[in-house]
């Protein structure tokens, strides 16, 4: 065993334990036609066109029964647990509402300008705009609002929304989808039946779309069952962000590199900052940090918080108020690290539980809602030709649509750019440069990265200021403004092996930026991590790092409103 290595200290989690057959009597099942998991932008903007494209089609509609399209999300409401930065690319709600204007959607602000700056710890300065990082006929926007706005329309054109509403298994039976399994409500931290107990649903489908975003607890489940995982593995970010109201408009989008991060190849440490206008008094702002650094004291809440303190930013915060706190994974292994296949027997893969993330340009909400849209079309076309949804080549056309669509294309002109930063900041500068000056044709080939969780770690002692509860703030209040309302006695939703070395426990413990991990001494005086589920986030990083998040009690977690 490598003590440094997070790999070598895997979650208590059994091959295919949340891969389970269909047991329900007619009688106790739930039948739906299609089933989005997850009330994301790729889900919701599915379930609008398929419903759309069913409206038109009465007849292939009657087939579906009660409940043609249905999402389920685990969130207390739509948007819980939608986080992003956000700057949006307004095709895909072009292409779903053709008849509504851009002041009709759910944003702040057109993007006109923008700039971004390199950063030491007390100067600035502002570079060239890198092509992939220009925004100019974008908008800004707070994507849990947008995922509310999404879900009003689903429901205006007869997509039922089952929030508070967990999927825990996927039902599979003859190596085909045929439907999920949601988690019981109302145990205790034992997992014995409280006075409230309810038990969880068959839920028996023609097609399941995965569309839980980052770190989706079915879609890991889907990808390791059906052996599906890309050429490269998939990594990951933490992005924290916060929401401020502010005494001055921001008249631009600004993005940072540099500092706070540290650019020795020794710290494996890649990322970036970004501060969005959100209307003349509000500013979106926060940092993205790669998962796959090597430094166990690297916590990206704190940083985040020490960046603050930059006159960049702190002239913006000044005399401010914080509104929302947040944190989410970001998917950044690029066009290599997609799925083999995007479908299987009775599944799609949508969003960012595939990986459609651009990481140069920052984008995913588009390709997201891009995605959900050509599920759509591939299963009513699928549904037009009566092809049973359960055979193995029945939504091929899925996989085709979204590699040959600009999605594939995009994906493909910067597939090595991530991962040419793990020879530092310098080289991979260097190497992101040339891709982006040749399209995506230099250099060639793949290049291979290695999973987070197979990252050597070590500690560098570094440390963090006490937060002055006005510009900075700790972990704890943060999770308070992040309103979570997870429920203390619920069964512990967090697989991690508990008794690791004392590098990588000190590494999930400053990574975790809502306090979940602390150490704590066993009966013979042994350091042991010990796990405070309640405080969770969902943020995902667990996963990314060598855990496994699994979905608690139906609406437990963040109820973000601004983020």
């Amino acid at each position: 065993m490598t003590n440094n290595l997070p790999s070598s200290f895997p979650p208590p989690v059994a091959k295919d334990e949340f891969i389970v057959p269909p047991q329900a009597k007619p009688d106790e099942e739930l039948s739906i036609g299609a089933l989005f998991v997850g009330a994301g932008p790729a889900s919701l903007a599915g379930a609008i066109r398929l419903m759309q494209l069913l409206n038109e089609a009465p007849d292939i509609k009657a087939t579906l029964g009660e409940f043609p399209v249905a999402i389920v999300e685990k969130g207390k409401y739509v948007g819980a647990h939608l986080l992003s930065g956000a700057v949006i690319n307004p095709s895909a709600f072009q292409k779903l509402f053709p008849n509504l204007k851009a002041e009709d959607f759910p944003f702040y602000q057109r993007i006109d300008k923008e700039a971004v700056y390199f950063l030491t710890d007390k100067n600035s300065l502002r570079i060239p705009t890198p092509p992939t990082m220009r925004n100019h006929g974008n908008y800004s926007a707070s994507l849990s609002k947008v995922g509310k706005w999404l879900g009003e329309q689903a429901e205006a054109l007869g997509v039922t929304i089952l929030p508070e509403t967990s999927g825990t298994h996927l039902l599979v039976n003859n190596e085909a989808v045929v439907g999920i399994r949601t988690g019981d409500k109302g145990r205790d931290q034992q997992g014995q039946h409280m006075p409230n107990f309810e038990p969880g649903t068959e839920m028996h489908t023609k097609i399941v779309a995965l569309g839980e975003g980052t770190q989706g607890h079915l879609t890991q489940a889907a990808l390791e069952h059906f052996q599906l995982q890309g050429q490269n593995p998939q990594i990951w970010a933490l992005g924290v962000k916060e929401v401020w109201q502010v005494q001055k408009p921001l008249d631009r989008v600004i993005h940072t590199m540099g500092w706070p991060l540290k650019l020795g190849k020794k710290y494996h440490e890649f990322g970036g900052s970004f501060a969005y206008p959100f209307g003349p008094d509000k500013v979106s702002l926060g940092l993205v940090v790669g998962l796959d650094n090597h430094d166990a004291s690297l916590s990206a809440h704190d940083v985040f918080q020490e960046m603050k303190l930059h006159p960049l930013f702190k002239g913006m915060l000044e005399g401010g108020k914080r509104l929302g706190w947040g944190a989410k994974t970001i998917p950044e292994g690029g066009y290599y690290a997609l799925p083999k296949k995007l479908h299987l027997p009775g599944a799609l893969i949508l969003g960012d539980g595939a990986g459609m993330v651009n990481v140069p340009s920052l984008k995913g909400i588009h390709y997201a809602m891009w995605s959900g849209i050509y599920a759509a079309e591939a299963i009513f076309r699928a549904l037009k030709a009566g092809n049973h949804l359960h055979s193995p080549f029945a939504l091929s056309s899925y996989d085709s649509d979204v590699r040959e669509s600009f999605i594939g294309k995009d994906l493909y002109a910067v597939r090595n750019m991530r991962q040419a930063f793990q020879h530092g900041f310098v080289a991979g500068g260097a190497v992101a440069s040339l891709m982006t000056l040749t399209k995506g044709r230099f250099p060639r080939g793949r290049a291979t990265s290695l999973a987070d969780r197979e990252q050597p770690l070590f500690s560098s002692g570094r440390t963090y200021a006490k937060p002055d509860g006005k510009l900075t703030f700790d972990k704890l209040s943060s999770v308070h403004a992040a309103g979570n309302r997870s429920r203390d006695k619920q069964p512990n939703h967090i697989r991690v092996e508990r008794n690791v070395s004392e590098v990588v426990g000190e590494a999930l413990i400053h990574m975790c930026p809502a306090e979940v991990y602390e150490w704590k001494r066993d009966e013979t005086g042994k350091k042991i991590l010990q796990i405070n589920p309640s405080n969770c986030v969902h943020c995902g990083a667990i996963t990314a790092k060598g855990g496994r998040l699994t979905p608690p009690e139906g609406g437990s977690g963040p109820e973000y409103t601004e983020m």
